[in-house]
């Protein structure tokens, strides 16, 4: 049993002052960066990334080649980083395992009837049991949003401490889907049980759902993992996913992280994009800063 489910009510979090995160989102916005930081930013935002493709029409073929891309971003410049980890459906870790081995690259995978959660618990296990089994480094589990929005918040610790002893060694995120939360205070109560239930990350989306990955949930969610450590001494990582395709919004990200969390969160094993056109944005920037022109968009694959 988790140590903590006697300690918390988590009817009573702390409320969030809407007010207050719109203006802290708007101060580190206006952050400007010179021009060797950003390279150095992009860079570390590029191997932060979490290439995703999560759709119905996925292939083998189609996942071998985005695997191709995460370990290969740009070979015309030398000395780019990977990406973080490539993620994908239950199905297809085996493929991406193949396809990525000799990289450091992760494979997670979804699970839990990934993106809407709509499913008994002992189907929510066994997805996950598959995935792990087929060589998932790491677990991107949905919460149950019906039974958050009920308040049956136990239910969706208990939920999320199942899972999490289903993963062994692979590492949790617990995705909320903040779009269908609705309040702030909403996403600082589900970012405290899935901390409390043993979240190695937080997550804000599927990327199914708009909004998603917004400068204010973020700030929210990063605030909590503030507290959290505090409170227990524990990191917990912080995963925005959903909306997040530019690099200005990338290192956006990136300055929030190191204002509310400070320089241990800034490598990939702390803070990670889920992203699909991402990489492409901050590849473009990279080469910018490089030549000092724009490469077309054609120059990079899209898969």
């Amino acid at each position: 049993m988790n140590k903590y489910i006697e300690l918390i009510d988590f009817s009573k979090t702390p409320t969030v002052d809407q007010v207050g995160v719109e203006e802290r989102v708007a101060r580190l916005n206006s952050r400007s960066i010179k021009k060797e930081s950003k390279v150095y930013a992009l860079k570390m935002a590029l191997n932060m990334i979490d290439l995703t493709t999560l759709e119905g029409k996925d292939t083998e073929g189609k996942l071998k080649q985005l695997c191709y891309k995460a370990a290969h971003l740009h070979d015309a410049y030398p000395g780019l980083p990977s990406v973080a980890a490539v993620c994908v459906y239950p199905t297809m870790v085996k493929t991406a395992k193949e396809a990525l081995k000799g990289t450091n690259i992760k494979v997670a995978s979804v699970s839990t009837a990934f993106p809407a959660g709509q499913a008994p618990r002992e189907v929510k296990i066994l997805d996950t049991k598959y995935a792990v089994e087929n060589g998932a480094d790491e677990i991107d589990m949905v919460i149950s949003r019906g039974e958050f929005l009920k308040g049956n918040y136990n239910f969706v610790f208990d939920e999320i401490c199942a899972i999490k002893e289903v993963c062994g060694n692979a590492r949790l995120k617990v995705i909320f889907e903040t779009g269908e939360l609705s309040t702030l205070d909403n996403v600082r109560r589900a970012s405290d049980i899935a901390m409390y239930a043993g979240a190695d990350f937080i997550k804000t989306s599927t990327g199914k759902i708009s909004p998603a990955a917004t400068p204010t949930v973020t700030v929210v969610m990063l605030e909590a993992i503030r507290d959290f450590y505090y409170a227990t001494g524990k990191m917990v990582g912080m995963k925005p996913a959903g909306g997040i395709s530019t690099a200005k919004a990338a290192i956006q990200n990136l300055v929030m992280v190191r204002e509310t969390l400070g320089e241990a969160w800034l490598t990939n094993e702390w803070f990670r994009f889920g992203a699909s056109s991402l990489a492409n944005d901050l590849l473009m920037q990279i080469m910018k800063e490089a030549t000092g022109v724009y490469q077309s968009k054609d120059y990079f694959s899209i898969d």
